[in-house]
């Protein structure tokens, strides 16, 4: 077992981000597979399933990555971890704040944190 000091990193799968090439269309058949809309802009929508595991639709006009969202629980775990990586946070306009870097084979890893205020 690896000692803490070793990891670079910890957190709960939250989302799989996703590319997409018609948001609205997506959203919609999203809906029918049991999820619900968390938040959407005209650059991306989170949809939940009923259990809270999110996909991210990324049109084409997105600025995002496609990536994989993991949860940290505190704000101090997020800056502790951008500090590891060397990475800046970066606030959201849905309230939340993260920041991307490189994970296991080059694919990109979000670290997010969601405040208790959060409601999407």
């Amino acid at each position: 077992m690896q000692n803490e000091t070793e990891l670079r990193f910890t957190g709960a799968v939250d989302h799989l981000a996703i590319k997409c090439e018609d948001l609205e269309k997506d959203v919609e058949e999203y809906k029918h597979l049991g999820f619900t809309v968390e938040t959407i802009y005209e650059d991306w929508a989170m949809m939940r399933d009923a259990k809270g595991f999110g996909i991210a639709l990324l049109p084409p006009n997105s600025n995002h990555p496609a990536h994989l969202g993991l949860e940290v629980e505190t704000m101090e775990e997020l800056e502790k971890a951008a500090e590891k990586e060397n990475r800046p946070i970066k606030p959201h306009r849905d309230g939340t704040s993260s920041f991307y870097t490189k994970g296991v084979g080059g694919q990109i890893v979000e670290l997010i944190y969601y405040p208790p205020n959060f409601d999407g």
